[in-house]
């Protein structure tokens, strides 16, 4: 199997390296229900946003109950560490 690199010439180094490795399945988290609400006010909006313990703006398109970050729980817990780093 072989993969073009980004200048369209086999790449394949990474092959010897990915030898065993487990398949990504990330499984999509659909809502058990959907509300369209609407505000009259920006004063509005600010009530219920405080109310729920959320940040909305004018802006927000979509939010969890109770609040689930869109990068999800792994995003704070992982980083990218280069062994020539000190």
């Amino acid at each position: 199997m072989e993969q073009e690199s980004f200048f369209g010439e086999p790449d394949s180094w990474w092959v010897e390296h990915w030898q065993g490795m487990p398949e990504f399945v990330q499984d999509k988290q659909e809502p058990f229900a959907c509300i369209n609400m609407r505000f009259e006010t920006e004063q509005d909006l600010k009530e219920f946003a405080k109310l729920i313990n959320q940040t909305l703006t004018p802006k927000t398109k979509s939010i969890w109950f109770p609040f689930k970050s869109h990068w999800g729980a792994e995003h704070n817990m992982m980083a990218w560490v280069d062994g020539d780093e000190p």
